[in-house]
C-alpha cells in the first residue's frame, strides 16, 4: 500500500477581467500561463479553481515545486491624474 499523501493548503490572488463582449477572464499571477475564463464571475471563479488545480497536479507529477501566495502582499494604487 503506497503511504497517504499529505495535503497541502496553497493560497492564490487571481484577477478577473471583465471581456468587451461579455464573461470574464481570469489569471492567476502565481502561475504563469494558468488562464481561464467564465460566463459570469461564479462560473469565472469555478473554472479558476480547476485549472488551478489541474495546474498544481502538472507540476507535482513533473517532481516541480508548487509556487503560491501565501507570502504576497497586495496594495492597491489609485492615481488621478
Amino acid at each position: 500500500m503506497l503511504p497517504k499523501q499529505e495535503k497541502m493548503q496553497y493560497t492564490y490572488k487571481i484577477f478577473l477581467h471583465e471581456e468587451p463582449e461579455g464573461g470574464y477572464t481570469v489569471t492567476v499571477p502565481a502561475l504563469p500561463g494558468c488562464i481561464t475564463y467564465g460566463e459570469n464571475i461564479d462560473e469565472a471563479k469555478a473554472m479558476a479553481k480547476e485549472a488551478v488545480e489541474l495546474y498544481i497536479e502538472e507540476l507535482q507529477s513533473r517532481g516541480e515545486k508548487v509556487p503560491d501566495d501565501t507570502n504576497t502582499l497586495e496594495y492597491a494604487l489609485n492615481l488621478l491624474q
